[in-house]
């Protein structure tokens, strides 16, 4: 549970940092920015509300974890947060020199210290990093005389934030714990903000083992049945999803039994996931306790329906053995059967 209702906003530097590739260049303030009362309110909400913690991550480095520059700057400003300042120069630079993508806008840098904060009702310290990259329109109507005037300005929309980490002040040598928002860029452009920029990879706990289970459930299903299949692919995700929804925790045994249960599917199982944890260097383990908001999370990508040209769309949610594939030799087409007892 993250809880700021009682969080102070004690300090906040802005920076502006523009795109690299196009020259933008950075705007670096002399000071930090003074806030208080009803403004320091509005910017806890802005700065912390999109966060949900579920899925944490650690910050990282190849060789050492003192060489990943977020991480150290972060840990110099809990040390001493009178250092937030400086810190958030050396976070502006470190920003510009990794945008370099040429759909990466130009935006505010925000750096913010938060004072009272509990994360699972641990008391604990949060610096916030965020960025604003997209400006709204807003109409301002105002008393003119005796009637009303109305003007135009731009401006931030403070339930829409761009992008953001909140760092909470634990597991310093893990690398801290690190929440993530990023609603602008996808595909490679979002990379920068992630990767290149804050370098943080996914802390290995119940919500980051059962998703790693669930996606490597989905990546078999698509690879180890062909195309023509469809049926088995769609039960094998379906059959999974329902595993990880019915148990608290998960056992390779249970699993095989309940969900692969034919021995040269399982045998094809064990060597895909020897495979995929080779290909995506994550260690895949056969016990760990099931995270219920991860698998909420997965089952948003667990398609069930069969697309058939540009006519039906047929959702498998039950028996598979209701259902069968053939193919007429007269029209030359594929066709399926399906087998059911009511309709409604």
């Amino acid at each position: 549970m993250l809880d700021f209702s009682e969080a102070h906003l004690s300090n906040l530097a802005i920076h502006q940092v523009g795109n690299k590739t196009n020259e933008d260049g950075i705007i670096i303030s002399e000071k930090e920015v003074a806030v208080d009362g009803t403004i320091a309110a509005l910017l806890t909400t802005y700065f912390t509300k999109p966060f949900k913690p579920q899925e944490f991550y650690n910050f990282g480095h190849e060789t050492d974890l003192n060489l990943n520059e977020v991480y150290t700057y972060v840990k110099t400003i809990f040390n001493n947060k009178t250092s937030l300042h400086l810190q958030s120069i050396n976070l502006a630079r470190h920003l510009y020199e990794q945008s370099i993508y040429p759909q990466i806008k130009s935006g505010e840098l925000y750096v913010a210290y938060f004072d009272n904060c509990y994360l699972n009702e641990e008391l604990t310290e949060v610096v916030g990093i965020f960025k604003s990259e997209k400006k709204e329109t807003f109409l301002k109507v105002f008393p003119e005389g005796k009637s009303f005037g109305i003007s135009r300005d731009d401006g931030i929309d403070i339930n829409k934030l761009d992008k953001g980490c909140l760092v909470f002040n634990q597991n310093t040598g893990e690398g801290f714990k690190v929440l993530l928002v990023d609603n602008t860029n996808k595909g490679e452009d979002a990379r920068y903000w992630k990767d290149l920029f804050l370098n943080v990879k996914p802390q290995e706990d119940t919500f980051f083992h059962t998703k790693n289970y669930l996606q490597m459930c989905k990546s078999f299903a698509t690879e180890a049945f062909p195309e023509a299949d469809r049926i088995d692919q769609v039960s094998l995700v379906q059959e999974s999803a329902k595993f990880f929804r019915e148990e608290e925790i998960f056992d390779k045994l249970s699993f095989h039994q309940k969900v692969l249960q034919e021995p040269e599917i399982i045998e094809a199982f064990e060597n895909y996931k020897d495979s995929y944890q080779q290909r995506t260097q994550m260690q895949v383990y056969d016990e760990f306790d099931i995270n219920s908001d991860a698998v909420k999370k997965m089952n948003k990508a667990f398609k069930s329906v069969i697309k058939l040209d540009k006519n039906f769309h047929i959702y498998v949610h039950g028996n598979r053995n209701n259902i069968r594939k053939g193919h007429d030799e007269a029209l030359h087409m594929n066709y399926y059967q399906l087998f059911y007892k009511e309709e409604s």
